[in-house]
């Protein structure tokens, strides 16, 4: 089978735009969260999200493009873009039917949705957008991707709600190894921060309150975190077959060597308690990889900041681990960006992927107060050196899907 590498990295994000500033900003330990300025939050119960900001669609796309894409789309293929050109893949001179997309997004295009209901319900049907569907719909992100590129092979939109970046990711890395595709451009896209996503999630009692503190709203693993912090953004990667990235003779970040999936089986929004599902994909991962735990040396947790997300999470690693568990650096990246939904994978594998490159482990910030329930090492609230080999990413998303990858810094 052939081997899979990572060649690309682009993300659009709260902590900043490209992969430079981002990681400059992640380790520091400077938070992302902020009050909600881009609609009227004064009835909403929870007014603080990760906004991405200094993001100009129509400097970027020209005013005509940008207004046929959803944000969650322009996130994707500026993140894409970056990707790409990063990858230094000459696109005249690839296969291009052997190069394919799988990005996903949980939501798709709501924003757009409840724009076009606005003139239904003020303007009448005759109003509607044509482009409404294809603006909307889940798949547009892929799609969008694929015709900037002229992609011809593979193509999918994973939605396994906040996992999708690692499904993406490592439904992609099969596909190479399966010798099917020699490129494919994997992660996922989100832009739901809006009126209705916001207090659906807040009458749901998952958001953070902490309205007058958004830096120090997200605290995974603190005995005073109240809930998560949504976020929007995207994170993309390139996928290549060793062999082909070998032959281009192009500039390898990582490899890709494990993946597993599972289902919690067990509640719609609710983790499973004891961090089942999370433990199996877990598993999974590490036997694809072929590793056995006491190998792994970081771990890039789901950690939400959410009171049953996070004990599950820890419980799973430490039966997972045992006692190399309490000896494993675990770090919660959300605590500064927020939750970014179906793009928090991808974003999540490429800050792996850096620390893996530089030897530095983000932060956890915001851990004042440990959790009795979770006492792993989490890395509180200052980066730290470590040489790392191998590292883990955890993804778990509503309805219990959970998909976890492995990756390894390059070696020939």
């Amino acid at each position: 089978m052939e081997r899979v590498v990572i060649t690309g990295m682009g993300l659009i994000s709260p902590l900043g735009n490209e992969v430079e500033s981002f990681w400059n900003q992640l380790v520091r330990g400077e938070s992302g969260i902020s009050r909600i300025d881009t609609f009227d939050t004064s009835r909403h119960k929870t007014q603080i999200a990760g906004i991405v900001r200094n993001f100009d669609p129509d400097a970027h796309f020209g005013r005509k493009e940008a207004r046929r894409m959803d944000r969650f789309v322009q996130f994707a293929v500026a993140a894409a873009e970056q990707a790409v050109s990063d990858s230094g893949l000459v696109l005249d001179q690839i296969d291009r039917e052997r190069m394919g997309v799988y990005v996903g997004s949980g939501i798709g295009g709501i924003q757009t949705l409840l724009e076009q209901k606005d003139i239904l319900n003020s303007r009448g049907p005759e109003r509607v957008s044509p482009t409404l569907v294809p603006m909307m719909i889940s798949n547009m992100a892929a799609a969008m991707i694929s015709i900037r590129f002229g992609a011809l092979g593979p193509t999918l939109s994973p939605v396994t709600a906040c996992s999708i970046g690692n499904t993406a990711i490592g439904e992609a890395m099969r596909v190479i190894r399966l010798g099917l595709a020699d490129v494919i451009i994997a992660g996922g896209s989100e832009a739901a921060v809006n009126e209705i996503s916001l207090a659906s999630f807040s009458n749901a009692t998952a958001l953070s309150t902490r309205n007058e503190e958004p830096a120090r709203a997200s605290r995974p693993f603190d005995t005073e975190r109240d809930g998560f912090v949504m976020a929007e953004g995207a994170g993309i990667v390139v996928l290549e077959s060793l062999s082909h990235a070998i032959r281009r003779n192009a500039r390898i970040h990582a490899e890709v060597i494990g993946y597993g999936s599972s289902s919690d089986a067990y509640h719609i929004v609710a983790t499973h308690p004891e961090g089942a599902g999370a433990l199996q994909a877990m598993k999974l991962a590490l036997a694809d990889a072929k590793l056995a735990p006491e190998q792994v040396d970081v771990i890039s947790a789901h950690a939400t900041s959410t009171d049953i997300g996070d004990k599950s999470e820890t419980k799973a690693i430490k039966k997972l681990f045992g006692e190399h568990a309490y000896r494993i650096p675990v770090t919660a990246n959300k605590s500064m960006t927020g939750h970014m939904l179906g793009a928090a994978g991808g974003v999540e594998a490429i800050a792996l992927v850096k620390s893996l490159q530089e030897g530095i482990i983000p932060p956890t910030i915001n851990l004042e107060q440990p959790d009795p329930e979770c006492d792993l090492d989490y890395v509180p609230n200052t980066a730290r050196e470590v040489k790392a080999r191998i590292g883990l990413s955890n993804s778990f998303g509503f309805g219990g899907h959970n998909a976890v990858i492995v990756l390894k810094a390059y070696s020939s």
